[in-house]
């Protein structure tokens, strides 16, 4: 393989406007596409013949394993992302594996020139078939410690003639300026997407805005939704954790996406269940629409579990049941624990008494319980379960369920109740 490695070192004085303007735009915005937009434009406006240029950098993501932001002189810039079981991504026939394999951070290609080395890499074939002529790559490298690496930075153009050394000299300059305004645009993507993923998209947003001392918090009321998989217990002591963990997920995925849609935020996982809440800003208003919202999705979280243990029965797979329990109640919505390990999250009598309440969904054979507080408020058509002394409390509670909540006649029939 024969890689180009002209790389220049002159300075280029007319770049130093383009290094002002980006560190003007990496201090005072966070757009990325449009920092990119407006880099390659003014590439264009100093006489650079750019056809496309494009950045792949690493991603701290659990579905997204990279970022390519991608420029084209007819299309402007836009922003893909590339999942982690994306074959492509792992390629060993693309320009980056290339260069990383040979220790460069730098390298040119002249696609009509270097035949046998563009011809083992298939998206510089696919480059010199469109129309292009001549392709620079650069590795930028980050500091240690992370997942972002680095990222990788190409330029190409379809001129005849290629890049001139007056070209070559203005990328150089300005590369250095790019990949630390690319660096702190990848950290602060990185600390949104971590932060809600971790958290919860409200939480890490009062995250960020600084409510992070211990014992900062406040008062919300809310609807709060508790969920927990029945025999989790047993089905860890008898399979695989590995595998268990995957299921696992699975039920997670189906009970935390009918919560999120409808605009709940999961605060934690508790092993073998969440907690949520749905924040409600008129507590004196009834019927309340957030509490509707928030027994729509339980509702429609139930099916969602039901439809996966239908698949993972016909596939020879444990199921997991879940009991659901919605409550109304003032919550302190804040940060709890030591004084460098915060967990941000509810607490307050009403989140023990939705705990007190999921328990009594086994011995009456509901997959949905409804507190007192919340059947008030919800404006759904409820049946009563019964009165309940509740672990704990003092006061009786009388217990709601909706209308259908009872186990389907197939789970009655697995469980030996049959017909009635």
């Amino acid at each position: 393989m024969s890689i180009g490695n002209d790389r220049p070192t002159a300075p280029a004085p007319d770049a130093r406007r383009i290094i002002r303007w980006i560190a003007e735009q990496a201090t005072g915005r966070d757009d990325g596409i449009a920092l990119l937009d407006g880099f390659c434009r003014a590439l264009v406006d100093l006489g650079l013949p750019l056809w496309r240029m494009n950045v792949m950098t690493p991603a701290l993501d659990p579905s997204v394993r990279a970022f390519s932001f991608d420029w084209r002189s007819d299309r402007g810039a836009s922003l893909a992302s590339a999942a982690h079981d994306d074959e492509g991504i792992h390629s060993a026939q693309t320009p980056v594996h290339a260069l990383l394999a040979e220790g460069r951070t730098f390298s040119r290609w002249r696609l009509h020139d270097e035949l046998d080395a563009v011809e083992m890499l298939p998206p510089l074939r696919e480059l010199r078939a469109e129309g292009g002529t001549d392709y620079v790559l650069h590795i930028i490298w980050f500091a240690p410690g992370t997942a972002l690496r680095g990222l990788a930075v190409s330029f190409a153009t379809d001129v005849p003639s290629g890049f001139s050394a007056e070209d070559m000299a203005i990328l150089a300059e300005v590369l250095p300026a790019l990949g630390l305004a690319i660096c702190k645009f990848s950290l602060s993507r990185t600390l949104h997407e971590t932060l809600a993923t971790y958290l919860g998209s409200e939480t890490s947003a009062r995250v960020l805005k600084g409510r992070i001392r211990r014992g900062e918090g406040e008062t919300v009321a809310a609807a709060i939704l508790l969920a927990d998989f029945r025999a989790f217990t047993e089905l860890t002591d008898r399979d695989d954790p590995m595998k268990v963990v995957g299921w696992l997920d699975e039920h997670f995925d189906a009970i935390g996406e009918a919560v999120m849609r409808a605009g709940g935020e999961i605060l934690k996982f508790t092993g073998d269940g969440l907690l949520a809440i749905f924040p409600v800003s008129n507590p004196e208003k009834q019927p309340c629409v957030i509490c509707g919202v928030a027994l729509d999705a339980a509702e429609q979280a139930l099916e969602s579990n039901r439809a996966l243990n239908e698949r993972r029965r016909s596939e020879g797979l444990p199921e997991l049941d879940v009991d659901l329990v919605l409550h109304f109640g003032e919550v302190v919505y804040g940060n709890v624990g030591t004084s460098r390990r915060l967990d941000f999250t509810v607490i307050g009598r009403a989140v023990n008494e939705a705990s007190r309440i999921e328990e009594l969904c086994d011995d009456t054979e509901r997959r949905i319980l409804v507190s007192e507080t919340f059947a008030e408020r919800c404006g759904r058509r409820l049946e009563a379960v019964g009165t309940f002394a509740l672990r704990g409390l003092e006061r009786k509670q009388r217990i709601w369920a909706p209308l259908w909540s009872r186990q389907s006649p197939q789970e009655w029939a697995r469980c030996g109740f049959g017909w009635f």
